[in-house]
C-alpha cells in the first residue's frame, strides 16, 4: 500500500459519522422545527400535547408493551440509567456487566458512589462480552445491550429468563431503534433520542415494566435521591411524568426535533425499516473488511458486532509493530485526515478504547454514503503510513 495514492473521486454526501450527537435523519433542516412551542410553558396545554405525542409515538414505534411507562427525564441516557440505578438498586445483590467504556462507568456508580457492597462484577475486555451464564437473575442485572465504544452488541435475550426474581435494568442507547429489543426481558430500558433517531442532546428516555413500577412503589433506597431522580410522589409512581409533565423543564427545540425524528421513521416503514437501514450500514463495512487486510471489526465474533457504533482496529502488521503511543497516533491521524478532507467527522475511536475508527451506521446514516467512505479509509491509511515512514 503507497502513500501516494489518489484520492478517491467520491465522497460521502454526509460526511457525519459522529457516535454522538448522530447525523440528522436524511432531508432534515431547521425548517423542521418551525412548530416548535417556544416561549411557552412546557406546561401549558400545547407544551403537554407535544411532549404526550413523543411519549405515545415512542411506544408506538418501538412496540413498548401497553403496561409498560416511558417518560421523558434529565439528563440523557446518562441521567436515565443513573435514575434508575439510584432509584431501585440495592434490595437485592446486584450482578454488574461491563465491556466497555461506559459500562464501567455504570460500575464505578455502583461500587464507588452507590456503595453496594453485595455485588458482583463481570468485565470482558474491548471486543468480547462477558460470560452469561455466570448472571443470577434472583439479583439485579445491569447491563448495555450495545457497547457505543467497543462496537460490540448483545446477540439476543435467549440468556435472561422470563421467570427472574430480579430486575433487568439495560442501558439501550445505542441500540433502541435499530435492533430488536425484547422487552419481556428488560425491566428498565434508557436511551436518549441523539442516537438511532439523530436526535439533539440532554434529554432521557426511561422504560419501566410493571415489576419496576412494583419495585419502585414498595422499596425505600437507603440514600438520598435528588429531585431529577424522584420517580414516586408519597410511595406512589409519578404517573404525571409519563404522561408528559416531565421532572424539570426541557427543551420544546429538542422535543420538537424528536417528533420529526419519529415522524421521518414512519416514513420509512418504522422500526423494521430503521432496522433495516441500519444493518445494511452494517452489511456494506463488513464487506470491505472481509477483503481489506489492514482491519478488522474490534467485535470479535460476528454475531456480536454492532450495526450502529461500528468498531474497527487496524492489524496491519507495520501497525501492530510500532508502540502504543505510535499506533494511537497512527489512528488520530487517519481519523483527522478524513475530517480535513470534508470525507468523514469525528470517527476516531473512543479515548478509553483501542486505537481504531469508530464509524456511526444508525439508520439516519445512508448506505451510499458508508459506499462512499470506504475508499476513503484505505487511502487515508496508506497515505499517513506512508507519512509516517513506513
Amino acid at each position: 500500500m503507497s502513500g501516494n495514492l489518489t484520492p478517491p473521486a467520491t465522497k460521502p454526501q454526509v460526511p457525519n459519522f459522529s457516535s454522538g450527537p448522530c447525523a440528522k435523519r436524511p432531508g432534515w433542516s431547521v425548517s423542521v422545527l418551525e412548530d416548535a412551542c417556544v416561549g411557552r410553558s412546557h406546561r401549558s396545554e400545547a407544551g403537554r400535547a407535544k411532549l404526550k405525542e413523543v411519549i405515545e409515538l415512542s411506544k408506538k414505534i418501538l412496540g413498548v408493551p401497553a403496561d409498560y411507562r416511558l417518560g421523558i427525564v434529565p439528563a440523557s441516557d446518562t441521567g436515565a440509567v443513573e435514575m434508575a440505578m439510584w432509584s431501585l438498586l440495592g434490595k437485592l445483590p446486584l450482578d454488574i456487566l461491563a465491556w466497555e467504556n461506559f459500562g464501567q462507568e455504570w460500575v464505578k456508580d455502583v461500587v464507588d458512589e452507590l456503595q453496594l457492597e453485595d455485588t458482583r462484577i463481570f468485565k470482558a475486555p474491548y471486543g468480547s462480552l462477558p460470560d452469561f451464564g455466570q448472571v443470577d437473575f434472583s439479583h439485579d442485572v445491569v447491563f448495555l445491550w450495545n457497547g457505543t465504544t467497543s462496537g460490540v452488541r448483545v446477540p439476543n435475550g435467549d440468556w435472561i429468563p422470563t421467570n427472574r426474581t430480579g430486575l433487568t435494568i439495560c442501558d439501550a442507547t445505542s441500540a433502541v431503534f435499530a435492533m430488536d429489543i425484547p422487552w419481556d426481558k428488560l425491566d428498565v430500558v434508557t436511551y436518549s433520542w441523539q442516537k438511532v433517531l439523530g436526535g439533539e442532546a440532554q434529554h432521557g428516555v426511561i422504560v419501566l415494566s410493571p415489576r419496576a413500577v412494583e419495585r419502585l412503589e414498595t422499596y425505600q433506597p437507603p440514600r438520598p435521591l435528588p429531585k431529577i431522580f424522584r420517580l414516586t410522589k408519597k410511595g406512589k409512581l409519578n404517573e404525571g411524568v409519563f404522561k408528559g409533565d416531565t421532572i424539570n423543564t426541557p427543551s420544546m427545540l429538542c422535543v420538537e426535533d424528536a417528533l420529526d425524528g419519529l415522524k421521518w421513521t414512519e416514513s420509512v416503514a418504522g422500526l423494521s425499516g430503521l432496522i433495516s437501514r441500519s444493518e445494511a450500514n452494517l452489511a456494506a463495512m463488513s464487506a470491505w473488511v472481509e477483503k481489506t487486510s489492514w482491519v478488522e471489526f474490534l467485535a470479535e465474533k460476528p454475531e456480536t458486532r454492532s450495526c450502529t457504533s461500528i468498531c474497527l482496529k487496524i492489524v496491519d502488521e507495520w501497525f501492530t509493530g510500532l508502540d502504543g503511543e505510535q499506533q494511537a497516533d497512527c489512528a488520530k491521524k487517519v481519523a483527522k485526515l478524513l475530517g480535513k478532507e470534508g470525507v468523514a467527522y469525528d470517527i476516531a475511536s473512543y479515548r478509553a478504547a483501542p486505537p481504531g475508527l469508530r464509524i456511526w451506521g444508525g439508520a439516519t446514516v445512508e448506505t451510499k454514503d458508508i459506499e462512499a467512505l470506504l475508499p476513503w479509509l484505505d487511502w487515508a491509511y496508506a497515505t499517513v503510513k506512508g507519512e509516517m515512514g513506513a
